[in-house]
C-alpha cells in the first residue's frame, strides 16, 4: 500500500514488535521471538525437548539451543517443522546431533513440474522481495520479522525430516506430552497446526501472524488457495486454545481474544476474495478491481491487518489470474502490439522521446512517481537510455518511502540499485 509516510509506519511497526523475547507462556512451554526472522516454540518433555521450528540460520539456531538448555537443562529430541520455508528450518543443523525425530507433513498440492527451470528468476525476485543487498536502514525489516541472518553472512543449515506424514491428522504422545498435528494448507501447502491439549497451546505456523499476509508473494509462486486458507482459519478457531503461538509476530493470549483476532483475519481474506469474484463476474478488469477494492475500516484499522507484508492490491490481481487467467475479457488484449512497437508508436503520438522525458522529469518533481515510472518504461521499451535509467531509479527510491509493505519497499529499492548499476555499465 502506498501512503504518505508509508516507510515510517513500517519503521514504527518494526520497533514496536521485534524485540528479543523469551517467555514461558504456560508451564513447560516457551515462546521465542525476535531472535530470528521467524519465531520458535519449545516444550519440555520427560527426557528432552520438543522444538517447533528452528529459526532461519545455523548461528541463530545455536543461540536458540543455548536458550533451550538454560531454561530446561535438556536437549532437543524432537523437531516439528510447521512448513518448509527456509526461515523456519534454517537453524536445524544446531540440533542435528541430539534430535532423534524430525517431523514434517507432505504438501496437499505438489509443486508444478519443471518449476526448477525458474530457479534463476525466482532467486532474483526473492532477493528483491527480501531486500538482501540493502542496508538495515534501507530495508528496515522483513515486515513479519527482523531481517534474515543470511544478510549478515550467517548460514542456512537445513536438515531433512526423518518422517514426512501423509495423513491429515496425527494424535500421539511425544516424550510424555500429548500432541495433535493437523495439516492446514494456507501460506504453504504443507502447513502444520500443532495442538498441545494439556497446555491449551496452539501453534499455527504462518496461517496467522500479526499483519496482512502474503496472499500473493511478489517473488512469484503458485496460487495460495484463499478459500482453503479461510477453511484452515475456521479449524484453528474450533480449538479451545488459551495461547496462540504464530510463526511470526506476537503471541495472543485468551480464548476470546484468539477467536476475535482469527475471526477478523479470516473475514478480511473472505471479504477480498468475495468482492474480487463479484467484480470479476460483473466484467471488471483486474486493474479496475485492484484500484477499487480495499479493506473496510473495521478491518483496515486493526493493527494486526496492517499491510506491512502482503498487500490487498496484489491479492486482487492474483485472485483474478487464478480464477480467470491472464485474459481480462477485452479483445484488444488478445494480440497486443509487441512492447517495442507499442512504445515507439506511443512516443510518436506524444510528440517524441524528448517531450516524454521532460514529462517524466516533471512528474518526478511534482511527486507523481507512478506516472514518472510509467513514462520511463515507455521510453526504455523503445531503447536503453542512461538518463531515463537514472530518472526511473530516482522515482523508485521515492516510491519506496510511501510503501507500507516491507516486500514492496525492498523490491522498489533493489530495482533502483540494479538500474543504477546498469546505468554505470552503459556509461562505462
Amino acid at each position: 500500500m502506498l501512503i504518505e509516510n508509508g516507510g515510517q509506519t513500517l519503521r514504527d511497526f518494526t520497533e514496536k514488535n521485534y524485540k528479543e523475547t523469551v517467555s514461558e507462556v504456560t508451564k513447560g512451554v516457551w515462546f521465542v521471538s525476535g531472535f530470528g526472522h521467524s519465531n520458535a516454540v519449545f516444550v519440555e518433555g520427560a527426557a528432552g525437548v520438543i522444538l517447533i521450528d528452528t529459526l532461519d540460520t545455523l548461528e541463530r539456531g545455536q543461540r536458540l539451543s543455548e536458550i533451550i538448555e538454560k531454561n530446561t537443562g535438556k536437549k532437543v529430541k524432537t523437531i516439528l517443522y510447521t512448513h518448509g520455508h527456509p526461515d523456519h528450518r534454517g537453524g536445524a543443523g544446531a540440533f542435528q546431533e541430539s534430535a532423534e525425530e524430525i517431523i514434517a507433513f507432505e504438501p496437499v498440492t505438489a509443486v508444478l513440474e519443471k518449476t526448477e527451470l525458474l530457479q534463476d528468476i525466482q532467486n532474483l525476485r526473492g532477493k528483491r522481495q527480501f531486500g538482501y543487498s540493502l542496508t538495515d536502514e534501507e530495508a528496515i525489516s522483513q515486515g513479519i520479522g527482523p531481517r534474515e541472518g543470511v544478510v549478515y553472512g550467517e548460514h542456512r543449515a537445513f536438515v531433512p525430516p526423518t518422517r514426512v506424514c501423509q495423513q491429515e491428522r496425527i494424535v500421539r504422545e511425544i516424550d510424555g506430552v500429548q500432541v495433535e498435528m493437523v495439516r492446514l494448507p494456507g501460506e504453504a501447502e504443507e502447513q502444520l497446526m500443532i495442538w498441545f491439549p494439556e497446555k491449551e497451546v496452539l501453534c499455527c505456523g504462518d496461517n496467522y501472524f500479526g499483519c496482512f499476509p502474503n496472499l500473493y508473494a511478489i517473488r512469484g509462486g503458485q496460487y495460495r488457495n484463499l478459500a482453503t486458507w479461510i477453511h484452515s482459519l475456521d479449524v484453528l478457531m474450533s480449538y479451545p486454545a488459551e495461547y496462540l503461538l504464530p510463526g511470526h509476530t506476537a503471541l495472543i493470549s485468551g480464548n476470546e481474544k484468539i477467536r476475535e483476532v482469527l475471526g477478523n483475519f479470516k473475514n478480511s481474506i473472505d471479504y477480498i476474495l468475495t468482492k474480487t469474484l463479484e467484480g470479476m463476474n460483473a466484467g471488471k478488469s483486474p486493474e479496475e478491481l485492484a484500484s477499487e477494492i480495499r479493506l473496510p475500516g473495521e478491518y483496515a484499522n486493526l493493527p494486526y491487518l496492517a499491510e506491512h507484508y502482503g498487500c490487498v492490491e496484489w491479492t486482487v490481481r492474483e485472485i483474478y489470474s487464478a480464477y480467470l487467467g491472464w485474459f481480462d475479457g477485452n479483445p484488444t488484449n488478445l494480440h497486443p502490439l509487441a512492447p517495442k512497437a507499442h512504445s515507439e508508436k506511443m512516443l510518436d503520438l506524444i510528440g517524441g522521446k524528448t517531450k516524454t522525458f521532460e514529462a517524466a522529469k516533471k512528474a518526478l518533481k511534482e511527486k507523481e512517481y507512478q506516472w514518472c515510472l510509467e513514462l520511463c518504461d515507455l521510453l526504455l521499451a523503445a531503447e536503453p537510455d542512461s538518463k531515463v535509467l537514472q530518472l526511473k531509479a530516482a522515482a523508485l527510491e521515492k516510491t519506496a518511502e510511501y510503501e507500507t509493505s516491507a516486500n514492496g519497499r525492498h523490491y522498489y529499492m533493489e530495482c533502483a540499485k540494479e538500474l543504477l548499476r546498469a546505468n554505470g555499465d552503459i556509461q562505462g
